[in-house]
C-alpha cells in the first residue's frame, strides 16, 4: 500500500476500520482479491504474482495486516520482498504483537517499510527506516511512504475523512470510496520531502494517482467486528484510472485468532 488510515478499536461495531490505496507499476501482475490456494488457504488477500505477497490482507480468523514501502531513493534496496510481511502473518496464526517482536529481529534484512498487524487483542506496528516498534492505542491512524502517523496531506486528509465518518455514526461506505479516489496534490509549500524530484513529489501527493504506467492500482477497505467477522472490499483500476472492476469477500466466524 501506499497510504492507509485505520480505526482502532473506536466504532461500536468495527475493533479495526481502514481504507486504503496500492500504488505500483501497471505492469506489475497482480491478481485480484481472493481466497488462496492451500497450504495459505486461510489467507483473503490480492496477491503480487511477481514476488507472491500482497499489500493488504485478511485471515478467516480475523486477523488483518497491511504494509507501505517508505520512500528515500538513497536508502538500501533487495532482500526479501516486503509483501511476504503479509502472507506470513495471515498464515501463520501468530499474535500480533508476538509477529510484530520475532520480526524486529530481521527486519533490517527488508528494503524499507511500515507494518501494521492486527488481531483481536493489538494492532502492531513495526517500522524498519527508521527502526520503530509499538502497539497503537485507540483511536484513527494513518501512514504513508512515510513514518507512522506522520502529516502528509494526503494521509491526513484522508484520517479527516475517517474521523468524521466515525463522528457522523453512519456505516455508509461512500465518504471513504471517495477519499480513496481524491485527485487534489498538494501545495508545493505542504509537501515532504523525500528524495525525489519536485513533479515526481507532486503527482505522488494524491490520494488516487492516475497514470499511464504508475498509478492506483487498488482501494481497498478492510471492516472486523468484534467477534472477527466483517469484510474486506477491493476495487481495481487500470492505466490511467479506468475500472476494472472489485470484489468483496466476507470473513465469517471460522475460528478465532489469538
Amino acid at each position: 500500500m501506499c497510504l492507509v488510515a485505520l480505526a482502532w478499536k473506536t466504532h461500536p461495531h468495527w475493533r479495526l476500520l481502514m481504507a486504503g490505496n496500492r500504488d505500483e507499476f501497471h505492469v506489475r501482475p497482480t491478481a485480484p482479491l481472493q481466497r488462496w490456494p492451500s497450504p495459505h488457504d486461510n489467507v483473503i488477500a490480492g496477491r503480487d504474482l511477481r514476488s507472491g505477497g500482497s499489500w493488504v490482507g485478511v485471515n478467516v480468523y480475523g486477523q488483518a495486516a497491511v504494509v507501505t514501502n517508505v520512500r528515500d531513493p538513497s536508502a538500501a534496496t533487495g532482500g526479501p520482498s516486503r509483501g511476504e510481511l503479509i502472507a506470513s502473518y495471515l498464515a501463520g496464526g501468530q499474535a500480533a504483537t508476538d509477529y510484530a517482536d520475532t520480526l524486529a529481529c530481521r527486519a533490517t534484512a527488508f528494503a524499507p517499510f511500515n507494518l501494521l498487524v492486527a488481531d483481536a487483542g493489538s494492532c502492531s506496528y513495526l517500522g524498519n527506516h527508521p527502526q520503530a516498534r509499538q502497539d497503537l492505542a485507540p483511536g484513527v491512524h494513518g501512514m504513508s511512504n512515510g513514518a507512522l502517523d506522520a502529516p502528509w496531506p494526503k494521509t491526513r486528509r484522508l484520517m479527516g475523512v475517517l474521523e468524521d465518518w466515525l463522528a457522523a455514526g453512519n456505516d455508509g461506505l461512500e465518504p471513504l470510496w471517495a477519499a480513496l479516489a481524491d485527485e487534489q496534490q498538494a501545495q508545493d509549500a505542504q509537501l515532504p520531502s523525500t528524495g525525489v524530484p519536485l513533479e515526481l513529489e507532486r503527482l505522488l501527493s494524491s490520494a488516487f494517482i492516475r497514470g499511464t504506467d504508475y498509478g492506483t492500482r487498488a482501494s481497498t477497505i478492510v471492516a472486523i467486528g468484534q467477534d472477527g467477522s466483517g469484510f474486506i472490499h477491493e476495487r481495481r483500476f487500470g492505466p490511467d484510472g479506468v475500472y476494472l472492476g472489485e470484489t468483496r469477500m466476507e470473513i465469517g466466524k471460522e475460528g478465532f485468532g489469538p
